[in-house]
């Protein structure tokens, strides 16, 4: 199925000497902006305005703007809170029913009532169509929707699942309006009916024009801004680039080269620009099928394992703009820790390469292809491998080699087991360490690398999905992790860091890119 967790964008890399801002101009928050509409230009596409089918980041900015969850995550945050619901709760001490109580007084844009129906109606709607390039893939678990009254939701579930709220909480929770909605067959007129902060006014090739909702009742607030009209530039960087230094875009997000942000540095006299950092568990991993008959030797995977240099990668191809990751859960999520660095540290031993190949029993060099789609993943991707490629070449132990194809082909043969080793990206649907575990090495994991162990399938994620305190799951983590890292059916390589790229009277920047991968429009204001 296409993933929205499998279409991450290549994070921003910026060289500039005088380093990266964690805020855009002088103030935070929006204080000092004047109101006026911000234009927003980025080179991921909008591929659905329905929320019974986007599963990327583009829909998904679109979702969390427009529409309304129960719940959802506040800035800086990865708890999610009441947006849409005044309360919700597990009522049972199993984590199989969980109960919400809407705000009084909910509307629709259109000045339609919001009642607990609507609620019942999104998500029986999104599991009937269960589109392929839709969310419904999240809620196996999920039962049953009942509404007691016109303010009470009750989901109950086939499964505990303690995550259930950051599931809701993210844009696969969006509420509809029952009434211009098809129960069993998805909008096509491009509109897009909720009761999030913003209209969604018109939506065309080129551009998206959002404005404040007035009827909008929720936990962001009124909109320091009154609309955003995001420009597609379908990934033409140079062209984002030029609309940014041109004064036709106040921010250029997602897509922008290390070349495109030195140009815009050098072709600003005054810089009139600032780059803004946040966070993000955006994660990359080289995935090993294990039914290949060289990647799936345990002893090339350790051998592997041992060569990647990290660092350089980092530096070399990614300036710097993400972190070396040694786990399979990423920093800043509870759970973390560093099994494969704790394993196969962080500077490359080809003793160590060597002992695990002899291990295996292997003499000769390794005769390996890796797998790469910049048409996914990025331009970059294919020079990581290729860098990755010379890493392993260089220790005189593989003669690897990189391949690159279009995404469309390149997951067709991952289906069909043709890759041995291959990329893989991943943006979380929602910040908890289930959701970097469970679609991985759960039952039919997205990965398609025929990897299974029981314990981790049939114990672990199951009692961490079923655990309602978050904190007290960090023991089965760390088994989960270290066994990941012993078996090594992946190899963790980087995680993101999140960029922008704005004119100095833009404000609030710093609130929208964070681990929730949340965009909030109404943060943002110009001065």
């Amino acid at each position: 199925m296409n993933m929205r967790n499998q279409w991450p964008v290549l994070p921003i890399v910026a060289g500039l000497a005088s380093g990266l801002l964690t805020g855009c101009g002088s103030q935070t928050g929006g204080s000092g902006g004047d109101g006026s509409a911000v234009v927003l230009g980025m080179s991921d596409d909008v591929l659905a305005t329905d929320p019974a089918s986007g599963y990327d980041p583009g829909s998904w900015m679109l979702f969390n703007n427009v529409f309304q969850s129960l719940l959802s995550f506040p800035k800086g945050g990865t708890e999610p809170e009441p947006d849409a619901a005044e309360e919700c709760s597990f009522t049972d001490t199993g984590t199989k029913v969980y109960r919400c109580t809407l705000k009084d007084g909910l509307t629709f844009s259109n000045g339609h009532p919001l009642t607990s129906k609507d609620v019942k109606f999104s998500f029986d709607r999104m599991l009937k169509i269960d589109d392929d390039s839709g969310p419904a893939i999240m809620f196996p678990m999920l039962d049953k929707v009942e509404t007691p009254d016109d303010s009470t939701v009750v989901f109950k579930l086939k499964v505990p699942d303690a995550t259930f709220p950051s599931k809701i909480a993210s844009g696969a929770g969006a509420i509809v309006d029952h009434q211009e909605y098809d129960a069993d067959a998805l909008r096509e007129d491009g509109g897009a009916t909720g009761s999030g902060p913003y209209k969604l006014e018109s939506f065309e090739d080129d551009k998206a024009v959002f404005t404040a909702n007035e009827h909008y009742k929720g936990s962001a607030g009124k909109p320091r801004n009154n609309g955003v009209t995001l420009k597609f530039f379908n990934g033409d960087q140079k062209a984002l680039e030029k609309a940014l230094l041109d004064d036709e875009i106040d921010i250029a997000y997602r897509g922008l080269s290390a070349g495109d942000i030195t140009d815009i540095d050098e072709s600003t006299t005054d810089s009139g620009v600032d780059v803004i950092e946040g966070s993000s568990a955006e994660v990359q991993h080289l995935v090993f099928n294990m039914d290949d008959p060289v990647a799936g030797k345990l002893g090339v995977r350790r051998a592997i394992a041992h060569l990647v240099d990290r660092e350089a990668l980092i530096r070399d191809v990614y300036q710097g703009t993400a972190d070396p990751l040694y786990s399979i859960i990423p920093a800043g999520i509870a759970g973390h820790n560093t099994a494969f660095f704790d394993r196969y540290g962080a500077r490359p031993s080809r003793a160590k390469a060597a002992a695990a190949l002899q291990e295996e029993g292997i003499t000769g060099k390794v005769e390996l292809t890796l797998w790469s789609t910049p048409s996914r993943y990025g331009p970059a991707t294919d020079q990581e491998l290729k860098a990755i490629a010379e890493q392993l070449n260089a220790s005189g132990l593989f003669d690897a080699k990189v391949k690159s194809v279009p995404f469309g082909q390149y997951e067709k043969d991952i289906a069909d087991g043709k890759y041995g080793v291959y990329v893989k990206g991943w943006v979380p649907d929602y910040p908890d360490a289930d959701n970097f575990t469970a679609p991985f090495f759960g039952e039919g994991n997205v990965l398609g690398n025929n990897y299974a162990n029981d314990r981790i399938t049939d114990t672990l994620i199951p009692r961490t999905a079923a655990q309602s305190d978050r904190s007290a799951t960090g023991t089965d983590y760390a088994t989960l992790q270290d066994t990941v890292a012993k078996e090594l059916p992946l190899l963790p390589i980087w995680q993101a860091k999140q960029y922008a790229v704005a004119r100095e009277n833009v404000y609030g920047l710093e609130n929208c890119l964070d681990a929730s991968t949340v965009f909030r429009f109404w943060e943002l204001s110009k001065g």
